[in-house]
């Protein structure tokens, strides 16, 4: 397909790689703005981007109230705008032009007084929009597509401004496609991991602490599970494991730089008329242990992990679940190197970090996030030098990654881990931040082989990220269904009839319960068909039927979750298969 670039070229794309996505996507936005125009007048625009998996359009509609029953109005004249195949026209303006075009447009406006450079426009029929493309040709070939939902969106992010309508929708090159992605949308509906952690008993969250997860007898097992396993990584990668106060007085948070950058995001509290916050990173702490002694050149890299407890004052609007919340649990480690071991140590870092998800079977891609434009702490030398010292690292590994521009923390450049869950979706987990301004800060320092002082180089690292968060990520992978290892319960113990069959299946459960094995018996006077079922709701991954035949064989018949089979075994050979995937941490789909 043909498409026209900001320049005013027009270059051929492939219709179904990730620009030429993008592309549809970005031109359907501008058709819904046009739309939106005709039946809403006095709409005014602000942004049209296409996105992931699709488009949105922030839209301020003044008195009208807009809701997802108006879809179908709205969609019905996008395809009659659609069917004129308009050509979608690029024109270029001086600054006055754009601002006399846009002049009953403050969101516009606003946009354009922000431009140094070429001011481009996109026209299609009677509807123009500022903007900087690509477009497909005609509006002709946008005819796939789907409105999704509505959310409420503040102008350019700030809470400041006013909160515009944003609609979301996407589009696709074929009707299969659009079918294809909307059953992925019904599907992901029913795997939110709110519904699931309701319906599985894993965590709650009540009116009394907004955004503070309480965490249910079956949710303790897999955090705790997903805990030991963090442990154990730890220990194999030769981290020691600290644990650092929640609450810390605000001058370490002034050496930190947090309090001037994070200030507006953090808890305080009086303790002794002094002022105290608690802590929204575990980085200051961790640095406290680090200079709590000496250390020669030989003990680097000094590797200190933690499972640190942090709150953050995040916008009630904002929650959601475990994915949004104002305490979680970091599974954060700092690493002080020499800088001869920097490249090394990220590469070890990177090691680690294809272990742990691949225990959940999770692919990830890596990006570059380089120095914001603004609000950053140090010398700009230093931030070049370790932006160039991760993209080192990240060749080295023969990982691929893009860079990020703009979007690193404010004390160094980071390298970010988006996942890929089995319903394609994308997810900011861990992280590696490449920091020399903090150990600067509080004087962090290392004995060098030639006797004199140097400064280490700390790396911060958190694989998982939030472990709140990825519990709800996971939960949603494996739509609930926990390989043997994580799930709350493990077996499930059906005796056929209790008169005949009970006994033997109380002495499996004593067998599999002195194993470890989280085992329970259904042994209600409901039918077996039913607690067949139950079982299955559970997502219990082996249901256990007893029977005459077992009694008499001394054996078990078993059936995994999700699958028809049931298979007759040895009690010895069941154990041996589910000690083995517990020890291996299989998941299902391994």
């Amino acid at each position: 397909m043909k498409v026209q670039l900001h320049d005013g070229s027009i270059v051929e794309m492939e219709k179904n790689s990730k620009e030429g996505f993008e592309v549809l996507n970005h031109s359907t936005s501008h058709l819904l703005a046009a739309a939106i125009q005709e039946l809403y007048p006095h709409a005014l625009f602000g942004f049209g981007p296409a996105i992931e998996e699709g488009f949105y359009y922030d839209i301020d509609f003044g008195d009208d109230v807009i809701t997802d029953a108006d879809f179908p109005k709205i969609e019905k004249k996008m395809r009659e705008l659609a069917s004129r195949d308009d050509r979608i026209i690029r024109e270029q303006l001086t600054k006055e032009q754009a601002l006399e075009l846009f002049k009953n447009n403050k969101y516009k406006l606003e946009l354009i007084e922000g431009i140094n450079e070429d001011i481009t426009v996109f026209k299609q029929g009677n509807f123009v929009d500022l903007c900087r493309g690509p477009h497909i040709m005609s509006t002709g070939q946008i005819k796939h597509f789907k409105l999704l939902s509505l959310a409420g969106a503040y102008w350019r992010g700030n809470s400041d401004n006013k909160q515009l309508v944003r609609i979301y929708g996407t589009s696709w090159w074929s009707a299969e496609d659009l079918a294809n992605h909307l059953n992925t949308l019904e599907e992901r509906k029913k795997r939110d991991h709110r519904l699931l952690g309701k319906q599985l008993g894993l965590f709650m969250i009540s009116e009394y602490g907004p955004g503070f997860p309480f965490w249910l007898p079956n949710g303790m097992i897999v955090r705790n599970e997903i805990e030991n396993m963090w442990r154990d990584i730890q220990r194999k990668y030769h981290y020691d494991i600290i644990d650092t106060p929640i609450l810390l007085s605000k001058e370490l948070w002034i050496t930190s730089g947090h309090w001037d950058h994070y200030k507006e995001n953090m808890y305080t509290t009086l303790i002794d008329d002094k002022e105290f916050a608690v802590k929204p990173m575990n980085c200051p702490g961790a640095i406290l242990v680090y200079n709590n002694s000496l250390h020669s050149y030989k003990e680097l890299p000094l590797r200190l992990a933690e499972l640190g407890h942090v709150h953050r004052h995040e916008a009630s609007g904002a929650l959601n679940g475990l994915f949004r919340v104002r305490s979680f649990t970091q599974d954060d480690a700092h690493v002080f190197v020499r800088p001869d071991q920097l490249i090394d140590e990220i590469n070890n870092i990177l090691k680690l970090y294809d272990e742990v998800y691949s225990i959940f079977n999770l692919d990830y891609k890596i990006e570059l996030s380089t120095r914001p434009e603004e609000g950053y702490i140090g010398d700009i030398n230093i931030w070049n030098e370790s932006e160039r010292i991760l993209e080192e690292a990240c060749r080295k590994s023969g990982k691929e990654f893009k860079i990020n521009p703009g979007d690193g923390a404010f004390y160094g450049p980071k390298l970010d881990f988006k996942l890929k869950d089995s319903m394609n979706r994308i997810w900011q987990c861990g992280t590696i931040q490449l920091d020399m301004n903090l150990p600067e800060r509080f004087d962090c320092t290392y004995i060098d082989k030639d006797g004199e002082k140097k400064r280490p180089i700390m790396l911060h690292r958190a694989c998982l990220g939030s472990i709140e968060r990825f519990i709800g990520v996971i939960i949603e992978h494996f739509a609930g269904a926990f390989p043997t290892w994580l799930s709350p319960v493990q077996i499930n113990l059906l005796p056929v009839n209790n008169e005949y069959h009970l006994e033997y299946t109380k002495k499996l459960y004593e067998q599999f319960e002195e194993l470890g094995f989280r085992v329970e018996i259904d042994d209600s006077n409901e039918k077996l068909g039913y607690r067949l079922r139950n079982s299955q709701v559970r997502k219990i991954p082996y249901t256990i039927v007893i029977g005459d035949n077992e009694v008499n064989s001394h054996t078990l018949t078993y059936r995994r979750f999700g699958e028809k089979d049931q298979i007759n075994a040895e009690v010895k050979d069941f154990i041996k298969m589910v000690q083995e995937e517990i020890k291996t941490r299989k998941n299902n789909k391994q």
